[in-house]
Parts: structure tokens; C-alpha cells; sequence
């Protein structure tokens, strides 16, 4: 497979599609706050999550369907040209995912908002999608179903035409009328000269539309004792696991009340807690290596043959820990929020809050804020999200490290404020997004008002296509997609 080489100031992102944008003015329900996201392996759908705890499922429809549905196979390996239409996506269904519920014996509410979306492997054409809220994992089946009805119906239906000589002759009204030689009336002739034509009229069906059904079938519960931050497929296709603070848990798909933990974090004195589990994410190749981030900025990565519980095996990646003067924000702020292997399972990139630190925040809440990652299909883009509903892209190359800075909304090719002025690109990819830093000390320090963040708009979920330059983020209860 051929490598892309773009870098990301070839790419000329335009504004595609919006779902569920409000009006100026119009309030928006917490409940619609969209809270997850995922596009499916293919990337033929994208799976959408709610603080309502609803999942809102929407298909590719473009000109890659009409192609394979007028033209054979063989004839479109001959066509001699590259569809470059972007992927059109269109609303499937939806359905509710989680309730509200109430633990009696922790008198602790539940609520019903969806963290994590995840796609399974689809081996009968059949979509699976794995949600969770805070305490409670279920399996959904989405199927299409194409049913049909009778448009016109005798109220004498004849018989098969292969039963029709075995009729009883006591059965034809008319018992004088002659016979013929097998001595059957000649009435049953006549209606078997016409059945042909009859038959035409009787077997008419009608399409009532395409259905599409949820069913959830399996329901994995009452395994972790905090909130769950994080669900991950495995590769083999039968297991995944679920990660909450301080353990991770190892499921099969088919077996929901039993698991294995193979990470437990939780010390037997809980004041000697030093760190949390942020995120847990499996190899996307090889399904023995599992990779998991923490609040201290630590990732590891551990090998699932080593030994049975995985937490004193680890390979550490990335030392969080940085010197000079610490203090209870910076610790915060160094929390990694997401991490994501690139589809090849050569690249692992993380996302704390201080890659892309706007402003001085350390008198507000914002810093608990978690900002999600994700990489082009070849793993030469990245892209994150910022407050004021800003995404931000880059690739992995020299001259790439200012990226593109674009506002979540139809007109993305807005001039933002926020560009980083030029300077000598640095060795580490951590630091690409620190120009925002420095920009923003400047104009701390200055007195400036050039640089304007809007807290309460944040761009915290966000998903890349696997095949191609098309990215869905979610801006509050917003979905935007663009492509390049």
C-alpha cells in the first residue's frame, strides 16, 4: 500500500457536513451534548454518542455506492479514473443506549452519559457496537431489515401448481360438466391454463422500506467499582477491555458475567494513591500488547503473556514527570487524557493538557478537561481539539510543526488569532502544540487582548476517517465533518 506524503499545508480543508446545529439564540439540553464518537473500520459509519445516553448511527452514502451498485466488479477495476468525491454521510437510526440508574447499596446515581464508543468486527454483515457509561458495557446488534408485505390477495388462492392434479374432483363445483379422460372436470383444466397469468397477481409483494433494528445482546456490569474512562477492541476480534482509575479489566464478547483483571492499580492504603488509569487502548496489530496512560503523565505499555496481572511488567514509554518547581496544577495539567495507536502500530501519540495550553488557567475548573487525539489511516496526520471550538491539525515532517488551526463551523477557513508565529522546529513531537503556549505568554505578559478563549466552547471529541482525509468533531451538541 503506497504511503500518502501530503504534509498539512497541502491540505485544503472545506467545510462538508453538519448535524444537530443550533440556532443562534436556541438552548441547548445537556442531554444533546454529544459525549463520544467513532467511525467504523471501514469508515462506512460513524457511531455517535450523548450525555442522553443515546447512540445516533449515520452511513456513507456517496458516489462509491452508486458505482457498485450499476457496475460489476470487473468493470470497476477496468474504470480508468479515481473517485475524489468526499464521503457523504446520511442519519441511519439511533437508539437508547443507557438509562439512569441508582445503586442502592452505594446510594450512588448513575448517570446515563455515554464515555466510550467502539465498533466490533461485523463477520455477517451484521454492525456491533460496544457503549458504556460510567458503570455498565453493552454489545448492540444493528441490523437492516427489508420487510414485505402482500400488495393483493384472492380470497381463493389456488393451490401449487404441482398439487393441482391431486385435487379431489369433489372439490370442483359444476360435477356434470364432462370430464376428460383422466376424469378430472374440465373446470381444473381451464383454471391451470390460467394460472400462469393468476399466479402473477397472487405472488405480488410490496417493499415497505428499509428497517433498521438495535438489539443489545449482551450486557457486561457490576465489574468496576469506579467510574469506567475507556473501552479498546482487541485485534482477535473476541476480547476487549474496560478500564476505570485504578484497574482494567480483560472481557470475551461472548461470555458478559465473567472477566479478568489484569491491571490493578488500587494500593492497600488509599492514601499512598499517587496516580490514576486515564485511558487504556490495545494494539491494533498485535493483540498482546496493550498500552495504558495515567495521571502523572506515565504511559506503558505491557505484554499480556508476561504474567497474569500486567501492572509490575509494564515498559514505560513516556516519563510525565518533568523537573523543576511541581505543584498540585502542574500535576493536573501533565494528566494524559487520550492516547491512540496509528493504524499500523508504529506510532502511539498521547494528549495532556499542556500540548496545548491557551491561556493561564490555573484559577479555573477547565484544567480537568480532557481532550481527545486521533491519526489519518496512514498515521501521518494528527489532529486534537482547544477551546473556542478549534481543531487542530498536523503532520508528522519537518516543516509541519505550526499546523492548521480551524474553527468548528460551516465556514472552517476562518482567520483565527491564534496562529503561532514562526520559529525553528524542535526534535520532539510533544512539542508542536507549545507555540499556543508561548503566544500566549506574550500576550499575558503584554497586556494583549489579541488572544480571546472561550471556555465554555471546547472541541473535546473527535474522530479521523480510516481510509481517507475526513475528519467528524463534535462541538458541544454539533457534529462538524470536513475533508481534505
Amino acid at each position: 500500500m503506497a504511503l500518502c506524503t501530503d504534509s498539512s499545508s497541502s491540505l485544503q480543508w472545506k467545510f462538508s457536513q453538519a448535524f444537530g446545529e443550533r440556532a443562534p439564540g436556541e438552548d441547548v439540553q445537556d442531554i444533546d451534548m454529544i459525549s463520544a464518537m467513532e467511525f467504523e473500520k471501514s469508515g462506512d459509519y460513524l457511531a455517535v454518542g450523548d450525555r442522553g445516553g443515546r447512540v445516533v448511527v449515520f452511513e456513507r452514502k456517496d458516489e462509491k455506492d452508486s458505482l457498485n451498485q450499476w457496475h460489476s466488479r470487473n468493470e470497476l477495476e477496468q474504470l480508468d479514473f479515481t473517485t475524489m468525491q468526499h464521503p457523504i454521510f446520511h442519519y441511519k437510526t439511533e437508539f437508547q443506549s443507557h438509562e439512569p440508574e441508582f445503586d442502592y447499596l452505594r446510594s450512588l446515581e448513575i448517570e446515563e452519559k455515554i464515555n466510550k464508543v467502539k465498533w466490533c468486527a461485523t463477520p455477517n454483515g451484521s454492525l456491533f457496537i460496544l457503549s458504556t457509561n460510567d458503570k455498565t458495557i453493552k454489545l448492540w446488534k444493528v441490523k437492516d431489515h427489508k420487510p414485505k408485505k402482500v400488495k393483493e390477495l384472492n380470497s381463493n388462492p389456488f393451490v401449487h401448481s404441482e398439487n393441482v392434479l391431486l385435487a379431489e374432483s369433489s372439490f370442483v363445483s359444476g360435477q356434470d360438466k364432462p370430464s376428460v379422460a383422466n376424469g378430472y372436470a374440465l373446470e381444473w383444466t381451464e383454471k391451470i391454463d390460467n394460472m400462469s397469468s393468476s399466479q402473477d397477481r397472487h405472488a405480488k409483494r410490496a417493499n415497505i422500506g428499509e428497517t433498521v433494528s438495535a438489539r443489545c445482546r449482551k450486557v457486561y456490569a457490576h465489574a468496576h467499582d469506579y467510574n469506567i474512562n475507556s473501552i479498546s477492541n482487541n485485534s482477535d476480534g473476541e476480547t476487549f477491555v474496560s478500564a476505570d482509575d485504578l484497574r482494567i479489566n480483560l472481557w470475551n464478547l461472548e461470555i458478559s458475567d465473567q472477566c479478568f483483571n489484569i491491571i490493578d492499580m488500587k494500593p492497600s492504603n488509599m492514601e499512598d494513591l499517587t496516580e490514576v488509569i486515564t485511558a487504556a487502548e490495545f494494539h491494533p496489530i498485535h493483540c498482546n500488547l496493550l498500552a495504558y496512560s495515567s495521571s502523572r503523565g506515565f504511559i506503558r505499555l505491557v505484554d499480556l503473556r508476561q504474567s497474569a496481572i500486567c501492572d509490575h511488567q509494564a515498559r514505560i514509554l513516556q516519563h510525565g514527570e518533568s523537573s523543576g518547581l511541581k505543584s498540585f496544577f502542574t500535576e493536573i495539567v501533565s494528566s494524559i487524557s487520550d492516547i491512540k495507536f496509528a493504524s499500523d502500530g508504529r506510532h502511539l501519540l498521547s494528549r495532556d493538557y499542556m500540548n496545548l495550553k491557551l491561556c493561564d488557567l490555573y484559577n479555573n475548573d477547565a484544567i480537568f478537561d480532557k481532550f481527545e487525539c486521533c491519526l489519518s489511516g496512514y498515521g501521518l496526520h494528527f489532529a486534537t481539539g482547544s477551546y473556542s471550538n478549534l481543531l487542530r491539525i498536523f503532520s508528522y515532517g519537518v516543516g509541519s510543526e505550526e499546523g492548521i488551526t480551524m474553527e468548528a463551523s460551516r465556514n472552517p477557513n476562518r482567520k483565527s488569532h491564534l496562529q503561532a508565529a514562526p520559529r525553528a522546529r524542535r526534535s520532539s513531537l510533544s512539542n508542536l502544540t507549545r507555540g499556543f503556549s508561548r503566544q500566549a505568554n506574550e500576550n499575558w505578559s503584554s497586556g494583549s487582548n489579541e488572544l480571546s478563549c472561550n471556555l465554555s466552547s471546547k472541541l473535546l471529541h473527535l474522530a479521523w476517517h480510516p481510509t481517507t482525509n475526513f475528519i467528524a468533531c463534535a462541538a458541544g451538541n454539533s457534529l462538524y465533518m470536513y475533508y481534505a
